[in-house]
């Protein structure tokens, strides 16, 4: 694995971790057809979990196999493959090797009445299963956001002991954030804030709107300019340490292809590191998804 200036420039930024933690950081910076740029493209599939088999995997029927996506992100030259225990487990030893996989260790489900999630995995699974990072979501604004702040730093200090990186998804929700308030730029910005804060290597929030939520933080943002995607991205990444912490963007609900490549192409020009698109992808045939998935690494490395 070559190691690229700019992928040791990414590593200098965390000074804390220890060189176990920097290397799977590095294979993560390093693989596939973004490898060497600073930028990834990670296909999340947790959505089994969170919305239920046929929700997730009815309108493309492959994708119900578990094989289906370690081949989809090894195929479209991905920089990781993130997903739950069974998931990761129903492949490791097939794929081993031919990407690095991020194992989620906590999740939600539609089943349940309340904002929270469940550990279902940690840092003895991962290395089990030649992971190179753990992932993790909290819920800021949530009632059970402390306990999951609090679940998240036992699981990073043993995560990076081991030598794995720490991917946390901070998605904010909860009695006092109403639907617009998820994706208003303060919250963004607030979220990121938050799982830097917490350790996290790399960042998974979602695309920001233009929205001020916060009454309080009203003031502050009337000369940061929330205009366009790239200058909201701009805000997130000063958020995330001035810029130094991986930070990447969710794909969201599905969409129509143009709408993502625009939200992409913002997300590049702010300087955020990439995307972990799941839904957008996997829900549709292959040959589909690998076209979608090429044309954003093209937009990624500025051909488009």
């Amino acid at each position: 694995m070559r190691v690229t200036q700019k992928v040791k420039k990414i590593l200098g930024w965390y000074e804390g971790d220890n060189p176990g933690v920097k290397a799977n950081l590095a294979r993560i910076l390093s693989t596939g057809k973004l490898g060497g740029t600073g930028k990834v493209l990670i296909l999340p599939v947790d959505q089994g979990f969170e919305h239920g088999p046929a929700r997730s995997f009815a309108p493309n029927p492959p994708a119900y196999d578990p094989h289906y996506h370690y081949e989809l992100a090894i195929e479209a030259g991905l920089s990781a493959y993130a997903a739950p225990l069974g998931m990761i487990a129903q492949g490791a030893d097939t794929f081993a090797g031919q990407i690095p996989t991020i194992l989620k260790c906590n999740s939600s489900n539609s089943l349940a009445t309340n904002k929270d999630q469940a550990v279902t995995a940690g840092v003895k699974d991962a290395l089990r299963l030649g992971c190179s990072a753990i992932g993790f979501t909290i819920y800021p604004g949530s009632e059970f956001a402390f306990a999951q702040m609090e679940e998240l730093r036992e699981l990073t200090l043993e995560a990076k002991d081991a030598g794995l990186a720490v991917v946390t998804w901070s998605y904010p929700r909860g009695p006092n954030l109403d639907k617009a308030a998820e994706t208003a730029l303060d919250i963004c910005a607030y979220a990121a804030q938050m799982a830097a804060l917490l350790g996290a290597n790399i960042i998974k929030v979602k695309p920001p709107t233009a929205v001020v939520s916060l009454e309080a933080a009203k003031k502050s943002y009337e000369k940061i300019d929330g205009s366009t995607m790239a200058k909201r991205v701009e805000h997130v990444m000063q958020a995330s340490f001035a810029g130094k912490r991986v930070v990447v963007f969710s794909g969201g609900e599905a969409k129509d292809t143009e709408g993502l490549y625009a939200d992409i192409r913002g997300i590049r020009d702010g300087g955020g590191h990439g995307s972990i698109i799941g839904r957008n992808t996997f829900q549709r045939p292959k040959a589909q998804a690998l076209e979608m998935l090429n044309k954003i690494i093209d937009i990624y490395l500025n051909k488009a």
